[in-house]
């Protein structure tokens, strides 16, 4: 399967999982998988929530962002991914002046 993101329509989801401001996202979602190309503005974050039953890698195509990985705070740059296991706890947050761009999946386990 080939995934094109720029023929699935953007979503903005305010406040996503409780965090400030917006994130717009082209997302796939089957029930095993949920894969998003997101956009975090600056000042946007996707709010800190516990990934109970799946675990989740982030990774990060351009711009950077500060991660809360179980209340360690992490730096996240373009080239790197965050993996955020079952069971453990994370927010993103672009705390920076420019714009971020990631990648997210999130299996189902």
């Amino acid at each position: 399967m080939i995934l094109n993101f720029d023929s699935i329509p953007e979503s903005v989801m305010t406040n996503f999982k409780g965090g400030e401001k917006s994130v717009a996202a082209h997302m796939f979602v089957d029930p095993l998988c949920r894969i998003m190309r997101g956009r975090l503005e600056s000042g946007a974050s996707i709010g800190l929530h516990t990934h109970e039953d799946s675990c989740e890698i982030v990774y990060c195509f351009s711009g950077s962002a500060k991660v809360i990985y179980d209340g360690a705070e992490l730096r996240l740059s373009a080239g790197q991914a965050h993996y955020c296991p079952k069971g453990h706890s994370h927010t993103v947050i672009n705390d920076t002046d420019g714009e971020t761009e990631f990648l997210a999946i999130v299996p189902q386990q």
